[in-house]
């Protein structure tokens, strides 16, 4: 029987390994949640960014820290674009008691591995960016673990997240959920009444995803506005099961994001779980769709973005909308 070899170490989860030197670590890394020490920024009390000191450190890695794209103080309103994660550990260091009364995340899906759907009555890839390529079940699920550790850091006590997904994802986010202490509180099924025709057909077609709903903590006292949500669905209880088209040309007038979620879902959300004047995270901000809510519904919002072109195209959403009448959720 050949004799086992033992001379080699078992390799430590991506999380629990020392933190690599930031000048040596690939740029890559960054996108899949290698943990960036902040100090290499500071972030102050306007919203803005000033790097401290470490003009050798960033250029060195060349990945430049989170920027600033755009700020309304007035409303509470400031976007970013950078890696969520790094831009969420200086939050809670300046913010330790918690910044956010809300948080809706539509993370990455890890569907753009060579796989096809329709578009348009056409045949195409789903090939949607590097972010969205599967590193495998177990770095999919490190990541997700480590973007929700920091979301529940920035949660105020009795905040409350929603995060969107498909099945290729919701269960990791359930688990992680499940192993950090938050107390899921529902899980909602959006139906789409007109989803893409099944190619395959090897399955049923694919027509919801799920969005969890969960509190900080068990201990959390978290708000539900309950008369309200009965008040917009006719006087009578509103079931978990949502059915919404996806968004519309008007919805993408400045352009799409690939994972883009109509406006009424995430007012849905946010008009349940918050009141005029709270603030709202978004750290996967894509195009803008949960900022634009945060505006018709009076609320604040913080987005982050890692892509240049959808953080440029959330900001065109956002500035667009400012210039609107503003109208209540109905």
């Amino acid at each position: 029987m050949p004799r086992k070899n033992t001379s080699a170490k078992k390799q430590k989860p991506l999380y629990r390994q020392k933190l690599p030197s930031p000048v040596s670590a690939p740029a890559d890394d960054y996108v899949h949640a290698i943990p960036i020490a902040p100090s290499r920024f500071e972030l102050r009390e306007d919203g803005t960014i000033a790097t401290s000191g470490h003009a050798a450190v960033v250029e060195e890695i060349k990945t430049p820290p989170p920027k600033l794209t755009f700020a309304d103080t007035d409303r509470s309103l400031w976007l970013y674009q950078g890696n969520c994660l790094e831009l969420l550990d200086a939050i809670a260091a300046k913010y330790p008691e918690g910044r956010f009364d809300a948080i809706f995340a539509d993370p990455p899906y890890f569907l753009s591995n060579g796989g096809i759907s329709c578009h348009a009555g056409r045949m195409v890839k789903v090939d949607k960016g590097d972010w969205d390529q599967s590193r495998g079940p177990e770095l999919n699920h490190e990541f997700n673990t480590e973007w929700l550790k920091r979301c529940q850091k920035v949660l105020k006590p009795n905040g409350t997240i929603w995060v969107s997904g498909t099945l290729h994802v919701i269960h990791s986010i359930g688990y992680a959920m499940q192993q950090l202490g938050f107390r899921i509180l529902n899980e909602i099924t959006w139906e789409k009444p007109n989803p893409p025709p099944n190619l395959g057909c090897r399955c049923f077609t694919h027509s919801t995803e799920t969005v969890l709903w969960a509190a900080k903590t068990e201990k959390s006292r978290h708000i539900f506005n309950y008369d309200l949500m009965r008040q917009t669905n006719g006087g009578k209880q509103m079931k978990t099961v949502w059915t919404m088209t996806a968004p519309g040309g008007n919805e993408k007038e400045f352009g799409k994001h690939p994972t883009q979620k109509p406006l009424a879902l995430i007012e849905r959300c946010l008009f349940a779980s918050t009141n005029e004047g709270d603030l709202v995270l978004d750290p996967f901000l894509g195009g803008g769709t949960t900022a634009v809510a945060a505006i018709r519904l009076k609320r604040g919002c913080v987005g982050i973005e890692l892509d240049e072109a959808h953080a440029k195209l959330a900001t065109k959403r956002v500035e667009e909308e400012i210039k609107k009448p503003k109208e209540l959720f109905r």
